[in-house]
C-alpha cells in the first residue's frame, strides 16, 4: 500500500491512508470471530462455506439494521466501543426469530472523518457482539463523506446470514389459544426510541456523566447506552429442547407492533401490565417526558427484549432452560382469543 497515496483525494476530504491504518487496526478484532467456514478478510467478496451436511432443507435468513439515533449517545460521551454491538444485535435477534442460527455479518460505517482509532473501536464492537452471537465478521466497508457529514459524525449498519432447516423454520401458524408467553429480559432501552429519549432529556444539554439516584446511581449517559441484549445462544438452547412457535424481537413500535407478528389472526396476547419487570430508566423516562403508559408501551421494550411462545406444559421448562444460560427469563402473558392483538390489563 506503499505507492497508494492521493495528495488530490486527501485535499477533498479524503486520507485513503487513515483508512489503510484503520483496516490494520480492526483486523485484530475481526480474527476473534473467525470460523473454519470463513475466509480472510480484506477481498472484495466475504467467503463463507457454510457445513450443509446437518440440514435436509438448508434455508438462509437475513436481517439488516442499524443502531439509529443511539449513536449521538456515542459521539457525546466519545465512547464508540459498544455500539457496533447494538448492531450486531438489531440484526442477529431478527435473525434468530426465525429459528436460524447466524452464520456471518458484514458492516458498512460512514463517516465525516475517518479517525483510524474510532473507526477501530466501532468495529470492535461489532466483533464482540458477533462472537456473543457466535458469527463471523467476514467484511465490510467505511466510507468518507466530506462535505456531507460533520468530520465527528458517523453512521453504522450491518446485515447478518443466518440458517434453519426448512421444518424448524418458526412458524406462527402453530400458536393456539392457551398457549403461554416467555419473557427475556432487555438490558435497558436497547437500540430503539432514542429521537423521543433525545428529546426527554434534552440530551445536547444535559450532564451526562452526573450519577442519577432513579438509575440505582448509575449515570445517565452510561445506562442509555448500554448494549443490545445479544439473544442467539440462549435461543439456539431453547430451540434444541422445546417446541417454539413464535418469537417476537421487541424493537421499535413496543409492545403493540411486535407481538402481533408472531400471533395468527383471531389471536392475541393477553399480559398483565403488574407481571412485567419494566426497568428504572422506563419509569424515569415516563415521568420527566409525562409520556403515557400506553405510548411507553408502544414505543420502547419495558424491560422486555424478546419473548417465545410456548405451549403451557413447556413453559416453566423454557423458564429453567433460559435460565441456565444466563437469562432471567419468566412468564409473561398467554394466548387468548381476540381481535386486538395485545391486551395489556
Amino acid at each position: 500500500m506503499e505507492k497508494s497515496y492521493s495528495e488530490s483525494y486527501k485535499a477533498a476530504g479524503v486520507d485513503i491512508t487513515a483508512g489503510y491504518r484503520a483496516v490494520e487496526l480492526m483486523k485484530r478484532h475481526i480474527a476473534r470471530t473467525m470460523t473454519a467456514e470463513s475466509s480472510e478478510i480484506g477481498g472484495f467478496g466475504g467467503l463463507f462455506a457454510p457445513d450443509l451436511s446437518q440440514y435436509r432443507h438448508p434455508v438462509l435468513v437475513s436481517g439488516t439494521d442499524g443502531v439509529g439515533t443511539k449513536i449521538r449517545i456515542a459521539q457525546l460521551l466519545d465512547r464508540h466501543d459498544t455500539i457496533g454491538i447494538d448492531c450486531v444485535a438489531m440484526c442477529v435477534n431478527d435473525v434468530i426469530c426465525c429459528g436460524a442460527k447466524p452464520l456471518f455479518f458484514l458492516d458498512y460505517i460512514a463517516c465525516g472523518k475517518n479517525v483510524p482509532e474510532k473507526i477501530a473501536a466501532i468495529v470492535g464492537g461489532v466483533a464482540e457482539g458477533c462472537v456473543r452471537a457466535g458469527s463471523a465478521l467476514i467484511g465490510g466497508e467505511t466510507a468518507e463523506h466530506p462535505g456531507m457529514m460533520a468530520e465527528e459524525d458517523y453512521d453504522l449498519a450491518g446485515f447478518s446470514v443466518g440458517i434453519v432447516d426448512r421444518d424448524k423454520v418458526i412458524d406462527k401458524r402453530a400458536v393456539r389459544e392457551g398457549d403461554v408467553l416467555v419473557a427475556l429480559p432487555s438490558t435497558g432501552l436497547h437500540s430503539n426510541g432514542f429521537s423521543l429519549v433525545r428529546k426527554v432529556f434534552d440530551i445536547e444539554h444535559c450532564d451526562l456523566a452526573a450519577p442519577v439516584d432513579e438509575l440505582e446511581g448509575a449515570s445517565l449517559g452510561e445506562t442509555l447506552l448500554t448494549p443490545t441484549a445479544i439473544y442467539v445462544k440462549p435461543m439456539l438452547a431453547l430451540f434444541a429442547e422445546v417446541s417454539v412457535k413464535g418469537v417476537s424481537h421487541i424493537t421499535g413500535g413496543g409492545f403493540y407492533e411486535n407481538l402481533p407478528r408472531a400471533i395468527p389472526a383471531g389471536l392475541g396476547a393477553e399480559i398483565a401490565k403488574s407481571d412485567v419487570t419494566v426497568l428504572p430508566v422506563f419509569r424515569l423516562l415516563q415521568r420527566r417526558g409525562k409520556i403515557s403508559e400506553h405510548d411507553m408501551f408502544n414505543t420502547f421494550n419495558m424491560g422486555v427484549g424478546m419473548t417465545v411462545t410456548v405451549e403451557k406444559k413447556d413453559a416453566d421448562r423454557a423458564v429453567r432452560i433460559l435460565r441456565k444460560q444466563g437469562v432471567e427469563a419468566y412468564v409473561l402473558g398467554k394466548i387468548v382469543a381476540s381481535e386486538d392483538g395485545v391486551i395489556l390489563r
